[in-house]
């Protein structure tokens, strides 16, 4: 089975760059209370790390994270925006009284320059760059390219690593109330809205009820290491345990950025998972098709490969291509805790082991 982006089209660079001239998206963004909040955390809570120091912003858009950084104490913010965009981040960093602080270019971070031969003078790079499951439209590239580019060795990339999680979920809202409608059979129709929805995953909020999973890393990047090359495909390939009953309607993914900090029991994180606080990205789902649905319950394998491959045609946007297992046929870890005959016995010969290791201590 096969999921494409999103996005049913494949927009030019030129009209992915317009697509945030729309004062529409910015509001959405600057709205979103669990972005914002994390991100002004993340800043002003370790204004140590700021203060004095040089920050890129890649893709400032209204300006308000340089702004952050300036009220942390940074010396110099080179806001770099490539939509016009950039007019009013202008506007808004004047309006601030941060004009000594804050340069804003309208420019592609691929096609800026610093002044001087040495181009790597910034100590930190700041950046809103996550898209639905992380990485959908690609602006993780141009961070990257800025890091390669323009970060001193020592320095800090905010945030500073990301994960990426997918788990078994119920997707009630396109199977089960579905099933009769104000006393009406509408098991037809909602057959139909899936087989049409499932041509691209759905960006929907799912309740944590309707996990089956509490959910399990599919990725991890640290992005002070990791490369563009290690983005073109990622692959999970794993046997998932059921933790919760219900029906197996789909798969979810969310992710989760971490921030550098001076504490590590004070680690400020932007949580976008079913049990945190809902943000504009909310969660992407994967629904299966009607054949491949089941009743679970608690301990039962669940098997599937899921691989994020870049699109050829447009490197800034993923397909999402999943395949259904057989868990019989997959290998399990050690110990596993599923259901499977297998699984029971080779825990149970486990711990046997473990309890005959044990007695000769004790004698």
């Amino acid at each position: 089975m096969t999921d494409t982006e999103p996005c049913e089209k494949q927009p030019k660079i030129e009209e992915y760059f317009s697509s945030y001239e729309d004062l529409e998206v910015h509001r959405l963004m600057l709205t979103d209370r669990p972005r914002q909040e994390a991100y002004r955390e993340a800043i002003l809570s370790n204004a140590s790390l700021f203060a004095g120091k040089t920050v890129l912003d890649v893709g400032a858009g209204t300006g308000i994270l340089s702004i952050f950084c300036a009220q942390a104490g940074a010396a110099k913010v080179y806001s770099i925006e490539a939509s016009k965009i950039a007019g009013i981040a202008r506007e808004i960093v004047k309006e601030n009284g941060f004009g000594n602080v804050i340069e804003v270019h309208q420019s592609r971070v691929e096609d800026f320059k610093l002044d001087g031969d040495d181009q790597r003078q910034v100590d930190i790079i700041v950046s809103e760059w996550m898209g639905f499951y992380l990485l959908h439209e690609g602006m993780l590239d141009s961070v990257l390219a800025a890091r390669d580019k323009f970060l001193k060795p020592t320095g800090s990339m905010f945030p500073q690593n990301a994960s990426i999680y997918v788990a078994p979920c119920a997707v009630p809202t396109l199977f089960d109330d579905w099933h009769s409608h104000d006393d009406v059979q509408m098991q037809a129709f909602g057959a139909a809205l899936r087989a049409q929805k499932s041509l691209k995953p759905e960006i929907m909020v799912v309740p944590p009820g309707d996990l089956l999973h509490e959910g399990t890393v599919m990725a991890w990047f640290d992005l002070n290491e990791v490369s563009m090359e290690d983005l073109n495909e990622l692959v999970f390939n794993e046997v998932i345990v059921t933790q919760h009953p219900g029906n197996y309607q789909g798969i979810c993914l969310w992710f989760d950025v971490a921030f550098p900090t001076n504490d590590e029991e004070e680690t400020v994180t932007l949580l976008t998972g079913p049990t945190a606080e809902p943000t504009h990205w909310k969660q992407t789902v994967i629904l299966l098709p009607d054949q491949y649905q089941e009743t679970i319950e608690p301990n039962q394998p669940i098997a599937f490969n899921l691989a994020m491959k870049r699109n050829e045609e447009n490197q800034r946007q993923y397909k999402l291509e999943l395949t259904i297992l057989d868990p019989n046929n997959v290998e399990h870890s050690v110990p596993c805790d599923c259901d499977l005959t297998k699984c029971i016995l080779v825990k149970e010969h486990l711990k046997l082991s473990e309890a005959q290791d044990i007695v000769p201590e004790l004698v």
